[in-house]
Order: structure tokens, then C-alpha cells, then sequence
């Protein structure tokens, strides 16, 4: 419930504060909340808005929808994260139109409605969506892994085809429901595919009688010719085999043509699967849509040289929803651009205020990647530099505790690590009270002869999620 108190203080089209510049900051996720800190001592009223109350460490979500951690373990909230800084206002809302012409944006907060919010400076940094490729009746049967939510969701959707392969008594529907399809071999379907091997090999290995989880069946759909497709074709071949030596069968080049109740088909080939993961592509939100500005095929802003949008003066667009070039190549969507893009919008807005001109435009600086592939290995690279197994294994747990949001969620985190690398075992599996309804809810429509829609379907999923 946004706090009345917060809602005066707030610079509106009712309200306004004109002898200070005001600053609006839509999104609080890395490249936001980069963007806020570099404003701390800017002399003007910045006002953060995000329809969650958290920030998310999008990078270890895959754990959470392996049993790994638990959603608090990676999420911190966006008030705590910021409360030192007096010049910000923070609000939990969702915006429902901008206005580059007038100045302002529309929110909407939850139990009190719409209001108008003026800005001289707009920083939209929103991230991205799943994307279907147009096949957006897939996402019914095939969750994606862009939130807690759907962290926990998947989490659920795994465990309990677990319980569903124990409890009948029928070869096939046991063989289709210990068959797991990711569909999507990037750094998240990687990471995942190879989280839900350690899984089933270690920690359900012992905790059933009438099945071994450790037969069941991981495959790993990429449409591309290898996995990693953003990193060098060594890193990939060495992941592959990675993931292959785990029991996680990789099929590249294959096309998936639908997504149903029954599975995957794939270019052609049927695969009967009773959990179908979506890793495969993004979109950006739908707010950048409405600044009118140019877009590439993923819905991204082309922005300028100074990730400023281009007419739309004070307008600025940072992190994954923004399409930004370097040296002829896109700049990555992966963490450190972001807070790179957060971090320099952020100071040549201070700068600006300040009457001062920006010295030089945006350069990403890499500073390398990492994925992890499983127990004791990861791929890493750092321009020419690249390395395989133990050593990049170490490197991703240091640079990933060390970039957790908060003390606390690198306590959690290094505690629940240690736990499962000497005993295997995951301590977050449990199966919501809404998800296990969810199923026992659509078992008695199945019974009955009466399947449930696609609508009530999609209904109660929202609900889940919501619960999550």
C-alpha cells in the first residue's frame, strides 16, 4: 500500500516543486538503481518507481527454480537498498502512459489509481520481456524465468512432476513427465539445464521409491548451430561437452514448432514432455513502446551516442531495453552493461544539472562473462582471454557474492551454497499450497471429462504467480 505521506511528497502536475529539476526513474533493476545512487548528491527531486518493492539478482535466478535458494535469498527491497538517499523518493506503481510532448508520465498505484507526474529527465530503464516469436500461446505451457514468480512457478512445475512420475502407474505418462525440454541455450538455459542435472543426480536420487530421478530425461533445444551463441565457439564446444558428460542431451538446430499440453514438437519431431521450460529469446517492455522513439527487432530504443533518445530531449533509455552499438556490434544485455549504462546516464544527468556538457559518449567497458555449467565449472572469458572448469568455476562464485545487493543476501547465499556443495541437497524445495490446487484442480476437470480452458487455465497460473 503506497503511504499517503509519500504520495504529498511526490512531485505531481497538482504538486509540483519548481525550484528543483526533477527526475524520473522508471525501473529499479540493475541500470536503475545505478542510475539513483549516481544522483545521490545531484541537486534535485529524483522519484524511482517500480510496479515490485524489490530489486532482483536476475543472474542467480535459475537457482531459485532449481531449489538452490529461496527467493529471499537474491531479492532485497528497493527501499532498503536506497534509504540513505535523501534526494529520493521511492513508489510502488506501474506506468500506464508517457507523454514526451507535455513532459510527464501517467502511474497508476495500487488502491488509490492514476496520477500525473511531471519530469525534466526520464531514465526508462525497464529491462525486457519473454518473447514468444509470435507464438505467444506458448508461454501457457512453457513458463520463461524473468522473476521471482516465475522462479517459483518453475520450481513447482518441476517438483511435481516428480510426484506425478512416482504416483502412476502408467510407462508413458511416467516417461513424459520425467522429460524435461528448455527450450533456448543461452547463458540461462545452460545454467539451468546443468542445475537440473546436479539436481536429479544428487539430491532426489534417494528420496523415492517407485522411480530414480536420476533416469529422467534433460533436453536442451537451441535453434542455432551451439549453445553460447554469444560466446567464442571453444567456450561453447567445452560447455557442450560439459553438459553432455551431466546427461543433458543438446540438440542445436532445431526449430520448435509448437508448444501444447503433451510437449514439444521440434522441427517435426514430437517430444512428449510434461515440463516445458522457455529460455530462448526477449523482448523489451512495453513502456518504451510508448515513447514513439525508434525500435530494433527485439522492441529495443535505438538510442544516441549518449543513450539519450533521439528528439526527445532529457529522455534517456538505459540497460536491456535499449539497443546500443559499439564499434558495430551491439552491446551485450548482461549485467555489468547495464550498471555501466545506469552509472554514466546517471552522471551526465548530475552533470547537466550543473550547467556542465557530457566530456565523451557511452563506451561499454567488458569486463568479461561467465556461465556456469554445473558443480565445479564454468566457461569464462575476458577479451582473448578464455578458461574452462574449476578456476572460472571460483571466479563466478566471488564475482556473483560479491554483487549481491545486500550483506545479508551474501550471507544467505554463501551459507546455502556451502550446505549444497558438501551435502547435495537443496534446501528450497517446497511446492506452493496454490500450485499443488492448481493440479489437483485440473486432475478432477481431466476426470471429469472436462479440460479446462485455455482462459481459466491461464487464470489460475496468473494466481500462482501472484501467491509466489
Amino acid at each position: 500500500m503506497t503511504d499517503n505521506r509519500l504520495l504529498a511528497k511526490l512531485p505531481t502536475a497538482e504538486n509540483p516543486t519548481a525550484d528543483r529539476r526533477r527526475i524520473v526513474i522508471v525501473g529499479a533493476g540493475f541500470a536503475g538503481i545505478e542510475a539513483v545512487r549516481a544522483l545521490r548528491r545531484s541537486d534535485a527531486d529524483i522519484v524511482l518507481i517500480d510496479r515490485r518493492n524489490h530489486n532482483i539478482f536476475q543472474p542467480l535466478l535459475y537457482q531459485v527454480a532449481t531449489a538452490v535458494l529461496s527467493a529471499p535469498d537474491i531479492a532485497a527491497p528497493i527501499r532498503q537498498l536506497v534509504a540513505r538517499q535523501a534526494n529520493l523518493s521511492v513508489t510502488l506503481a506501474e506506468v500506464t502512459s508517457v507523454s514526451p510532448e507535455s513532459r510527464t508520465i501517467d502511474v497508476c498505484y495500487p488502491r488509490i489509481g492514476v496520477r500525473k507526474i511531471p519530469f525534466d529527465f526520464l531514465v526508462v530503464a525497464t529491462g525486457v520481456r519473454p518473447s514468444y516469436f509470435g507464438h505467444d500461446e506458448f508461454a501457457l505451457y512453457a513458463p520463461s524465468l524473468k522473476n521471482l514468480s516465475d522462479a517459483e512457478t518453475i520450481r513447482a512445475k518441476i517438483l511435481s512432476a516428480f510426484e506425478a512420475a512416482e504416483s502412476t502407474d502408467d510407462k508413458t505418462e511416467r516417461a513424459r513427465q520425467m522429460t524435461f525440454v528448455l527450450v533456448g541455450a543461452g547463458p540461462t538455459g545452460v545454467e539451468l539445464a546443468a542445475s537440473m542435472a546436479h539436481m536429479v543426480a544428487h539430491t532426489l536420487r534417494r528420496n523415492f521409491r517407485r522411480i530414480d530421478p536420476a533416469q529422467c530425461t534433460i533436453i536442451l533445444i537451441e535453434a542455432g548451430n551451439r549453445i553460447l551463441p554469444t560466446f567464442a565457439e571453444s567456450s561453447s564446444k567445452r560447455a557442450t561437452k560439459r553438459l553432455q558428460k551431466l546427461g543433458v542431451k543438446v540438440e542445436t538446430g532445431v526449430k520448435v514448432d509448437r508448444v501444447d499440453a503433451q510437449g514439444v514438437t521440434a522441427s517435426g519431431k514430437e517430444i512428449p514432455s510434461a515440463t516445458v521450460l522457455w529460455t530462448a529469446g526477449v523482448a523489451a517492455s512495453p513502456i518504451v513502446k510508448m515513447l514513439g522513439a525508434k525500435t530494433d527487432r527485439a522492441g529495443r530504443v535505438s538510442v544516441g551516442p549518449f543513450l539519450n533518445v533521439p528528439d526527445l530531449p532529457g529522455v534517456f533509455v538505459v540497460g536491456d531495453a535499449a539497443s546500443v552499438m559499439q564499434d558495430e556490434r551491439p552491446v551485450p544485455g548482461v549485467a555489468q552493461a547495464a550498471i555501466q549504462q545506469g552509472r554514466y546516464v546517471g552522471r551526465l544527468i548530475s552533470a547537466q544539472l550543473r550547467g556542465r556538457k557530457p566530456k565523451r559518449p557511452f563506451r561499454y567497458f567488458n569486463k568479461g562473462t561467465i556461465a556456469v555449467v554445473g558443480k565445479n565449472f564454468a566457461v569464462m572469458e575476458v577479451g582473448w582471454f578464455r578458461i574452462s572448469g574449476f578456476i572460472a568455476w571460483l571466479a563466478w562464485v566471488f564475482v556473483h557474492l560479491m554483487t549481491l545487493p545486500q550483506l545479508q543476501n551474501r550471507l544467505r547465499v554463501q551459507r546455502q551454497w556451502l550446505w549444497s556443495y558438501f551435502t547435495g541437497q537443496r534446501s528450497s524445495r517446497v511446492i506452493s499450497e496454490d500450485y499443488e490446487q492448481l493440479e489437483l484442480t485440473q486432475s478432477r476437470a481431466d476426470i471429469s471429462g472436462n479440460r479446462l480452458t485455455s482462459t481459466s487455465t491461464t487464470d489460475m497460473s496468473a494466481k500462482v504467480s501472484a501467491a509466489g
